[in-house]
């Protein structure tokens, strides 16, 4: 029997070639980017600002069902599809995002692709990479440190500090920061409050940095941040403490997209990285629409589940950008039908067609919700080796009775060559023209009807309920001129209920939002629902406990 190769130990095998060479291939020459070593660079703002005017590409959405323990391969089936779409001669890009420490020693550990559909290098995407995300770190806590340096220098702005806003962030899991009491030690240290922690990929730096289109504009954004509020409830704005400038400064290079190759060595696009279930979910804005300059076609994810990542790759991303994604890849695999089905984790190797059925009802819950933003679907089973014939059929003819097409994909085994299938419907779809996208609701929609609408339209609830101070809240911003802004859903990513236990499509069930936060500068209002938290805790067996350099200073168990 072959030994099955772990995805470190292909990335690793892999043949690279120069990044410059990888920029020649779409065009830009190497004078417009500033190398990482030999295998990744960042693209210049010159470059970028050239291409404003020329024709856009076709741009593709990867998104999947509700994840489970069994995997569904999303970035997998990404980073295939671009490599598909190059292997039958169209000129196409992969734009996905980057990897939070967080996760990568927490519970999910890699998040560059598997198997033989990865981009390269493996362990920098994983690791430190590019060092954005410690960018985005240190300019988040400059702000927060400027906070309380102007209220230890006598308050000027007459902010309370019983509603400071604006918390701390880093890039790993670490529970028993999510409150703190701050400031302690006596006078010299400051005036004690309290506040807290959450992950870095859910600052609000992240999601402004990933929705900017430019260093000015990203500037702008950063002052507009409301770090909190005076004692007669008026906002203060980042730029009131004059830390907008120097945040910009310590985020110019973070903001030019990184490009690195998929081990086929075509390009690919890895820039900012914002969770699904707490942020908006998608990469950056200046890395797709540069992408779509460059490429006939650009493949881009949303992360988890459409009901989370797609939902705001629609009214968020696409709202903001101007974006019209021409067709939608929503990923399945056999496990995940099973595991929605009702079968346990440790189950999922025995060939069981009723629950394959019974489990699918999430799969077209998600084509519905795709569809309903005017957007064309098809659906990649990603294949795993246990799949039975009976299994595959049953999800294929599901997705034919819900009037769209299931093809099997074995990109991780295969790369392009077992993706080609897809590829092929894909550039049909994108060339019918089918698409008539348009966003979920309207703008001028009051912001707890906007919260609603999803909690209906998407999720299938009853109703989202709220407390009345919650409510007067999301009337204050309004009146105060943000009702014109979408909302970002921060919810639990394993079910369409806040119950991260009830799997399938449950319908009729009563989403609470308990707390909302209005985040100004990137130009939405997150409605924190359920028991979801903005800064994760590691689980009893974290991947950081299996992550080591072997004797030849090689990283194992990263993935």
């Amino acid at each position: 029997m072959v030994a099955v190769k772990s995805d470190i130990e292909i990335a690793r095998a892999a043949s690279k070639k120069p990044v410059l060479e990888i920029g020649a291939k779409i065009g830009i020459s190497p004078e417009h980017l500033v190398p990482y070593g030999h295998d990744k660079a960042k693209l210049s703002a010159e470059f970028i600002r050239s291409k404003h005017g020329a024709k856009d590409g076709k741009l593709i959405l990867v998104t999947a069902v509700s994840p489970t323990p069994a995997g569904e391969g999303k970035t997998t089936t990404t980073v295939g599809l671009g490599d598909g779409l190059n292997r039958i001669g169209k000129k196409a890009i992969v734009c996905i995002r980057e990897a939070s420490l967080g996760p990568c020693f927490g519970i999910k550990g890699g998040a560059a692709g598997g198997g033989y559909a990865q981009v390269i290098p493996m362990e920098d995407i994983n690791l430190h990479f590019t060092g954005d995300f410690h960018a985005i770190t240190s300019a988040h806590n400059l702000l927060a440190a400027m906070i309380d340096n102007h209220v230890y220098w006598g308050n000027e702005l007459n902010l309370d500090t019983r509603r400071v806003t604006w918390r701390r962030v880093m890039d790993m899991n670490d529970r028993a920061l999510r409150d703190i009491a701050s400031s302690l030690g006596g006078v010299a240290n400051g005036f004690p409050r309290e506040s807290g922690f959450d992950i870095t990929v859910a600052s609000e730096v992240m999601a402004i940095l990933c929705l900017a289109t430019d260093l000015q504009d990203l500037e702008r954004r950063l002052g507009d941040i409301i770090i909190g509020y005076r004692f007669d409830k008026t906002a203060v704005y980042a730029r009131d403490l004059k830390a907008d400038k120097a945040m910009a400064v310590l985020l110019k290079d973070a903001m030019q997209p990184n490009l690195v190759q998929t081990l086929e060595n075509n390009p690919a696009f890895v820039h900012g990285g914002p969770f699904a279930n707490i942020a908006h979910g998608c990469n950056s804005v200046v890395a797709t629409t540069t992408a779509l300059k460059l490429a006939d076609y650009v493949v881009t994810e949303a992360g988890f589940g459409a009901d989370l990542g797609a939902e705001k790759f629609f009214n968020i991303k696409c709202r903001k950008a101007g974006l019209k994604p021409a067709a939608a890849v929503i990923v399945a695999t056999v496990r995940a039908m099973k595991m929605h089905g009702g079968v346990a984790k440790d189950d999922l190797g025995l060939e069981n067609v009723a629950a394959v059925k019974a489990g699918c009802a999430n799969l077209g819950r998600h084509m519905e919700n795709v569809r309903q933003f005017g957007v064309p679907v098809v659906v990649a089973i990603n294949h795993f080796s246990a799949d039975t014939d009976a299994e595959i059929e049953t999800v294929r003819s599901f997705v034919a009775a819900h009037g769209a097409e299931a093809i099997l994909c074995k990109h991780w085994a295969q790369g392009s060559a077992g993706i080609e299938e897809l590829a092929h419907k894909v550039v049909s779809l994108a060339e019918s023209g089918a698409a008539q996208f348009s966003p979920l609701y309207e703008d001028d929609m009051s912001l707890f009807d906007k919260i609603e609408t999803v909690v209906k339209r998407i999720y299938r609830g009853a109703e989202a309920d709220a407390d009345a101070s919650v409510r007067e809240q999301l009337r204050q911003w309004e009146a105060a001129g943000y009702g014109h802004l979408p909302v970002c859903m921060a919810k639990t990513q394993y079910s369409f209920s806040t119950d991260p236990r009830l799997r399938g499509a449950p319908v009729n069930h009563v989403v609470h939002v308990r707390e909302v936060r209005l985040s100004a500068g990137a130009g939405f209002v997150v409605a924190i629902c359920g028991e979801i938290m903005t800064m994760p805790g590691l689980p009893k067996s974290p991947s950081a406990e299996r992550i080591h350099l072997n004797d030849q200073g090689l990283i194992e168990g990263l993935f």
